[in-house]
């Protein structure tokens, strides 16, 4: 369902996977864990997907139909893509690692791998990226620092939901924009990632609740955006 640029917002993950019992574990997985994800079965879905250049990190397996993994993640550094990639594979010959790291990526996980290591890999390399060219947004007593994860109000830390950390990354990186609800789930959600009717909502609601009421602002018809200073 999303699309598009993704400044702000959750971050973006693509998963290369042509397995759909460990696609949809991994999803499940990294969702809990606060981050839009898309998933690509095939090599060539995935040569599509990545020429949008949305993604954060790309999580890829080496043995897809359609094009092999590191004839994609090969193409894909040739044409300037700069995302992080995990290697995801079950080939766990020294020679295959070899290949898939000249290739261009970034880390390596052989198959079966645990969940939980997997995401603090991924941590890892996007706190690498975003220390690099993120800033600390400040917005009145609010302050939100994307690469330590932090916010603060009055320089107290207040503990965000990574789906409420990406609500307010988004509004505060414009803080006069109204976003409406589909901009909004573009942002927090992956693609044909289920999204209830009021999620947003929801989101908005709980924030509201921990950060002042009076901090983001409803505009009748439209959405949302944050409170007006001065």
């Amino acid at each position: 369902m999303a699309s598009g640029d993704n400044a702000g917002g959750a971050m973006r993950l693509l998963l290369v996977e042509d397995d759909e019992m460990i696609a949809e574990t991994v999803l499940e997985s990294m969702r809990r864990e606060g981050y839009a994800i898309d998933w690509a079965q095939d090599g060539r879905a995935a040569e599509l997907s990545l020429g949008n250049g949305v993604y954060d990190l790309v999580l890829l397996d080496l043995g897809l139909p359609g094009k092999d993994g590191v004839d994609l993640l090969s193409g894909y550094r040739r044409q300037g893509g700069a995302a992080p990639v995990i290697i995801l594979t079950a080939r766990d010959a020294v020679n295959d690692r070899v290949r898939g790291l000249d290739a261009g990526a970034d880390d390596y996980l052989i198959k079966p791998f645990d969940l939980d290591e997997l995401a603090a890999r991924a941590r890892a390399l996007l706190r690498r990226r975003t220390g690099q060219k993120q800033p600390v947004y400040t917005h009145g007593k609010l302050s939100l620092d994307p690469a330590a994860h932090e916010v603060t109000k009055d320089s107290v830390l207040i503990a965000l939901v990574p789906r409420e950390f990406a609500l307010l990354q988004a509004l505060i990186e414009e803080p006069a924009r109204v976003f409406t609800r589909a901009e909004l789930e573009d942002k927090l959600y992956g693609w044909g990632e289920e999204v209830g009717s009021n999620t947003i909502e929801v989101h908005v609601h709980s924030l509201r609740r921990k950060i002042g009421a009076d901090q983001i602002a409803t505009v009748r018809g439209v959405g949302y955006r944050l409170k007006r200073l001065g």
